[in-house]
């Protein structure tokens, strides 16, 4: 996510549940191992009463690094990646909840700080989850006034 001027980034990553289409997201500064070991994470402490998490995966090598590994092992057999093939997004449902973030929060933003921006992706998250719709309307139409 880029803002005019100094280019600044922020990444999220995210699980989506294949049941119920609700997001789990975290957001980092950089694209790392770190940044998806904390998606795990905050997954796993989502869902406490679930006996198997299934996460399905692109190739990125934050997801199979030796960092990841050695903390996913650590989290015990609870956790089951499946790798999608190579250069198949269409394949992940994910990926069209990021084009949606794209297209509605982050493709011509007028936000003037990146904490901004990062905040109206949450909110459009949290309102794609509460409303359980692909597109939520995050701002409302202002009312006209009659003349």
């Amino acid at each position: 996510m880029v803002t005019p001027g100094n280019n600044q980034k922020r990444y999220v990553a995210g699980a989506l549940d294949a049941s119920t289409a609700r997001m789990t997201w975290v957001q980092g500064e950089k694209k790392t191992s770190a940044l998806f070991i904390d998606l795990v994470r905050a997954v796993d402490a989502a869902y406490p009463r679930a006996r198997r998490l299934h996460f399905i995966l692109d190739n990125a090598a934050t997801h199979s690094s030796k960092k990841t590994k050695k903390a996913l092992e650590a989290m015990g057999e609870r956790l089951v990646l499946h790798f999608l093939p190579p250069y198949c997004p269409e394949g992940n449902r994910i990926e069209r909840v990021w084009w949606d973030v794209h297209a509605n929060v982050t493709r011509n933003h007028r936000c003037k700080k990146m904490e901004a921006l990062m905040a109206e992706v949450d909110a459009y998250l949290d309102a794609r989850n509460s409303q359980k719709t692909a597109s939520p309307i995050l701002r409302a139409a202002p009312a006209r006034r009659a003349a």
